[in-house]
């Protein structure tokens, strides 16, 4: 895929105010919900790092001024690092979308640069209950020491929490976050995508928030355009084949947007996402509005 440098647009095309890169399949996590079935044996798919540069270059020509990365876990794509490099010099804010299972202590510099921001994904006050809805266990303490020490670095973090299981401490893993410092929190159901769906079960546009390809859309794994992760069942054509913009331009893309329910009343909660946090992308996990 080739792409040409122009200067940037005043106003975002088609809207998109957020496109989000999900730069890999893979995570540490097995989350029983996850929209995008991430797992350890999970690839990074078919996009190269020569495709992901352009398609950043391009959303930066084309005046979207954010780019959200999320996958899967951002952070196990070797060249996530330099994607954001790529991002932040052209202008655009970043926001880093990840489990926080692992966080080395190269990366914290990289967290606090100006212009990044992170995401992440809580479950509950519980270990055992976080735990069980990961799949991994110890996966409660790490999240939770690393939002501390995130906070501690002035670090912008805003957590999604997704209601999974029957009697899921939500309350209470609100709570503990505001208690923490965490300001952005945004709560949503497990939409039926990914394991949430049951078992041959097609996903639908009821099960979108509303505000997929409104004001965002979503690069998948293998080159894929949709509106946003969570309706990554309506690709409306591949970046490894034509230009951001021919697609968001196409009839394609606006006929499945119209197709998809308009959000009545308030924006979508968290706002779709992925890593294996919300990771069903609960209707909306990491859209956050500022």
């Amino acid at each position: 895929m080739t792409t040409v440098t122009e200067a940037p647009v005043s106003k975002p095309f088609a809207g998109i105010n957020v496109l989000e890169l999900e730069i890999t399949g893979k995570c540490q996590l097995t989350c029983t919900h996850c929209l995008s079935e991430s797992s350890p044996q999970a690839s990074h798919g078919n996009m190269t790092p020569a495709d992901w540069r352009a398609v950043i270059v391009d959303a930066a020509a084309l005046g979207i001024p954010q780019v959200q990365l999320i996958g899967g876990e951002p952070t196990v794509n070797p060249y996530w690092i330099e994607y954001t490099d790529l991002a932040l010099s052209l202008g655009l804010r970043v926001q880093i979308y990840s489990n926080l299972f692992h966080v080395r202590d190269e990366w914290w510099p990289v967290f606090e640069r100006d212009g990044v921001t992170l995401g992440t994904s809580y479950y509950s006050d519980d270990p055992a209950e976080h735990d069980k809805i990961t799949g991994r266990a110890g996966s409660y303490a790490r999240t939770r020491s690393n939002i501390r020490e995130a906070l501690v670095r002035a670090i912008v973090v805003r957590v999604g929490i997704v209601a999974v299981l029957p009697g899921q401490r939500v309350n209470q893993a609100r709570a503990e976050l505001r208690s923490m410092g965490v300001a952005q929190i945004q709560t949503d159901r497990a939409r039926a995508v990914g394991r949430s769906a049951l078992p041959g079960q097609t996903p639908t546009v009821d099960e979108l928030c509303g505000n997929c390809g409104r004001g965002r859309a979503a690069v998948l794994p293998d080159g894929d355009l949709s509106g946003c992760v969570l309706s990554r069942f309506l690709p409306t054509g591949n970046v490894r084949e034509r230009r951001l913009a021919d697609i968001l331009g196409s009839p394609t893309w606006s006929e499945t947007i119209a197709s998809i329910p308009p959000r009545s009343g308030f924006a979508c909660t968290p706002d779709d996402s992925g890593d294996c946090d919300p990771a069903n992308t609960e209707a909306c996990n990491p859209a956050y509005d500022d």
